[in-house]
């Protein structure tokens, strides 16, 4: 395989598409040796295949607003590859979703899914339709009428959507309703339900907390720990919140946190009481970070930034896709980062990632460090699958036997000459190769 052909080929078929032209680059960059091992890939022409989804379904979405005024969005859905498992991945309600951002998110997740050792493809979906700023009616009804469309190419053997940016329990359930509705059965089809119809405990957590778990994972090889450790978060979402709590709880002191519009740096830390002011402002009132000063005058608030330039031991990117670039991660090394982690999907930018791995901190990417997410997806569908529901303590010690097993994978493909953990590598590695020979058995279709 020569990596920039096959990278130039999808660029010309596929044009107007950067998200995921630089998933597909990033991949194959690092997984180019281990492929020209197996001369017979090439041979059927497997890379081609993996890098092309299976199937892509784009459809208009008609729905009724508070003033009687009909609107529409675009609906999508694509089905990346399911040598290993049902497809599985989330659905995005966001105005920057477009098919190039999907295919992105789609093609990570299938490396992803592989890391996690459970059985699931890779897929994701969504709409460039924004629930910010929509009432509780108006999004049950475009949740509906984006289910109308959906439910005909999903079902818990076949794919499994779950939740992502805009797409929270409350969107969940809409959909899950909206699925039973049309189909008369009750089956586990979505993941991130309510407890009160078959989710799991821990899901809501699992992103955040997987993510910790692997940074801890990350400074163990270097003999270091969380605790005492100052924390950059980016984000005030889901996974955001539950990353900052389990940094809290390992000792660490969470330094910022911020949305679409600014962060907050608090000087004394985000504690346990500030952090449920957070979560109360965001999930409850669906308030805006900013509102953080009003309440604790000590904080500073940075309009239009990211948190990187602040001095601090971690960084914890947890908010979306290139939100950390080159200019940025060399503040971070001036600064003195040692870890990197990725929560969100794909953050970090190809040249701020160089940086990072030029100056030999520890980081890891996100299909990697934030899979604990798609792991408890993977796990509520064990349960569904059961009739049976987990205790807490079982989910979490099944995350965190996950989550590490993911590192000790990236260390086993990723250890170069020097010591160093390329953890990027030895996640792209480590997926690839359980997706491509499952592909291998299967034959070609």
């Amino acid at each position: 395989m020569d990596a920039k052909k096959v990278l130039e080929n999808l660029k010309q078929r596929f044009p107007n598409e950067p998200e995921y032209h630089q998933a597909v680059e990033e991949v194959l960059g690092t997984i180019e040796e281990e492929y020209n091992k197996h001369p017979e890939f090439d041979k059927v022409n497997l890379i081609e295949r993996l890098c092309i989804p299976d199937r892509i379904y784009q459809f208009r979405v008609t729905w009724l607003d508070d003033k009687g005024n009909i609107q529409t969005n675009m609906g999508y859905r694509i089905q990346h590859n399911n040598a290993i498992g049902p497809y599985k991945g989330g659905i995005r309600f966001h105005k920057s979703v477009n098919l190039g951002i999907l295919k992105f998110l789609a093609f990570e997740q299938t490396f992803k899914n592989s890391l996690t050792t459970l059985a699931m493809g890779g897929a994701k979906g969504g709409s460039d339709f924004s629930p910010r700023g929509k009432s509780s009616a108006e999004v049950m009804r475009f949740c509906q009428a984006f289910m109308l469309e959906l439910y005909r190419h999903i079902g818990p053997d076949c794919d499994v959507p779950a939740g992502d940016i805009g797409v929270g329990g409350r969107e969940v359930g809409y959909m899950f309703g909206a699925y039973k509705k049309y189909t008369r059965e009750f089956q586990g089809v979505l993941t991130g339900k309510a407890l009160e119809f078959g989710g799991s405990l821990i899901r809501p957590e699992a992103t955040g907390y997987g993510t910790v778990y692997f940074l801890r994972a990350m400074l163990k090889t270097k003999g270091m720990e969380i605790a005492g450790k100052k924390v950059l978060i980016s984000g005030a979402g889901n996974v955001a919140q539950y990353a900052a709590e389990k940094v809290l709880q390992l000792g660490g002191k969470v330094m910022t946190m911020s949305d679409s519009d600014g962060y907050i740096y608090d000087p004394d830390g985000i504690d346990r009481e500030k952090l449920d002011y957070i979560f109360d402002l965001k999930q409850v009132q669906r308030g805006r970070i900013k509102e953080y000063v009003d309440q604790y005058p000590s904080a500073k608030y940075v309009e239009g930034q990211k948190p990187w330039f602040e001095k601090a031991d971690i960084a914890l990117p947890c908010a979306t896709q290139n939100e950390l670039n080159e200019e940025q991660a060399k503040a971070l090394v001036a600064n003195g980062v040692i870890a990197v982690a990725e929560g969100a999907n794909m953050p970090t930018t190809p040249a701020a990632i160089k940086v990072l791995q030029d100056a030999k901190v520890l980081y890891s990417p996100g299909k990697a460090s934030n899979a604990g997410g798609v792991s408890v997806s993977g796990l509520e569908m064990a349960q569904n699958s059961q009739r049976l529901s987990w205790t807490s303590e079982e989910v979490d010690a099944k995350l965190l036997w996950i989550m590490e097993n993911i590192h000790d994978n990236c260390v086993k493909y990723g250890t170069e000459p020097d010591g160093y953990v390329n953890y990027v590598k030895g996640a792209n590695v480590a997926g690839f190769m359980k997706v491509a020979k499952a592909m291998m058995a299967q034959g070609v279709f």
